[in-house]
């Protein structure tokens, strides 16, 4: 195979198989992130098009956020029973479905069912999750760098396609995005065709950092594969921690991929700004938010991970407390930009590390597959609820308001966390 004698060859120069692994898993996330964030150009255009209103577009796009969080559980349960290759690959598919569906469309439920429903299982098969996977399976050593770069992959390509996007839209209208975003996951598909792997022991390699080749566990049933989700919610939603750590993301959610993702783009169109500058603003978020991420997971080995949750929250509430009042200048905007997108997901590396620590590395990511759950449930409910504000309100900055005063809220919560100390395992131990 490909992949066995590229391992070989790599071995030799002292290069282990599983950055390419990591490559390709980046361009996934990178791509079905873009996929995620493609809508937020849309809106008006469906609008002009078919004569649907800001909430009813939101609607869809609630629903396709909202399974984007819910399947992340058992998209780790897929992982396991069928391989990580063969779960990519069906979510790809699966997305560029939706989208080139969509091309057809004509009425309020195909949007709901393309755009909302099939594209939300695709991408929620490549959600978080699939990081944590990733970078458990592969690397012992560098797990922290890894997950922090998969996870800037996945914030960025929501951001950093979006001006290419608008520019096609603007040109040549919103089913020319539509094919760009085709166009990008047959690449991503073939990329993981190609490279992806399962496990080291796929290519006979150790994981990095470690000197044994470990054999993968026995694969089970699928019944049991997707009964352990529940198990472990059972297990976990007597402890005050998961909850806690649930109420922050779900207002993490809430202020980023929901709002600013979904409705920045036409926020600033209401402001006299055309989609390409406003995409291009969301593009400097996504850079930002790049090395942001990445040292966000530096920070989380040496410091204590609630207060930086503290402060990545708080400064997040500031930040879209200050948008309203930023006149919507370049100045104004620039300035959100920088501060917001350091902290776009900066978030993620504390919390997983939060929950390996209060309920060990075996549990790790399937809890953290049930927080990153209420992280969508606040997306969507913020996609559906800023909509429903411009809709009858006539204004977005309600709801940016609201936004901004929740992330202080999260912020105090995140310090009523308990400090490290006993793996927080049973609802027994924890209260």
């Amino acid at each position: 195979m490909v992949s066995t004698a590229l391992a070989s060859t790599l071995a030799r120069r002292n290069i282990h198989y599983g950055w390419i692994v990591v490559g390709a898993t980046f361009l996934t996330m990178l791509v079905t992130a873009g996929a995620m964030g493609a809508p937020g150009v849309l809106i008006k255009p469906l609008q002009d098009e078919f004569g649907w209103e800001t909430s009813q577009i939101s609607s869809a796009l609630a629903i396709r956020l909202l399974l984007f969080g819910l399947m992340g559980p058992f998209a780790a349960a897929f992982m396991n029973y069928f391989g990580v290759r063969k779960v990519i690959v069906f979510a790809l598919a699966l997305i560029g479905a939706g989208f080139v569906g969509s091309l057809f469309m004509t009425s309020l439920w195909q949007l709901l069912l393309l755009w909302g429903i099939v594209v939300g299982f695709g991408t929620g098969l490549t959600a978080m999750v699939l990081a944590a996977t990733i970078s458990a399976r592969w690397f012992t050593k560098h797990r922290g760098l890894v997950v922090g770069m998969l996870s800037a992959s996945s914030a960025t390509g929501q951001l950093v396609f979006l001006p290419l996007m608008a520019e096609l839209t603007e040109r040549y209208g919103w089913r020319s995005t539509v094919f760009f975003v085709c166009a990008m996951i047959m690449v991503a598909a073939l990329a993981v065709l190609a490279f992806m792997r399962d496990r080291p022991s796929d290519v006979n390699l150790p994981s990095l950092g470690e000197t044994h080749v470990t054999s993968p566990p026995a694969r089970g049933t699928l019944i049991g594969a997707l009964k352990m989700p529940v198990t472990v919610l059972k297990d976990i939603s007597g402890t005050s921690t998961f909850w806690i750590l649930f109420a922050t993301f779900f207002i993490c959610g809430l202020s980023t991929n929901g709002l600013i993702q979904t409705h920045f783009v036409t926020l600033c169109g209401d402001f006299g700004i055309l989609p390409v500058a406003a995409a291009s603003v969301l593009a400097v978020m996504g850079i930002f938010d790049f090395f942001g991420t990445i040292g966000s997971g530096w920070l989380s080995d040496r410091f204590d991970n609630r207060w930086l949750l503290f402060w990545y929250y708080g400064l997040r509430g500031l930040s879209l407390l200050f948008l309203p009042f930023s006149d919507f200048s370049f100045y104004g905007l620039s300035i959100f930009a920088v501060f917001y997108g350091l902290d776009w997901i900066a978030t993620v590396p504390p919390t997983v590390k939060i929950a390996a620590d209060r309920f060990g590395r075996e549990k790790a990511g399937m809890v953290f597959g049930w927080v990153f759950a209420g992280h969508q449930l606040g997306a969507a409910t913020a996609a559906y609820g800023a909509g429903l504000s411009r809709t009858e309100l006539s204004s977005y900055l309600p709801a940016f308001f609201v936004a901004g005063a929740f992330c202080l809220l999260a912020s105090i919560l995140a310090i009523t966390l308990k400090k490290s100390g006993l793996t927080e395992r049973a609802p027994a131990a924890a209260e």
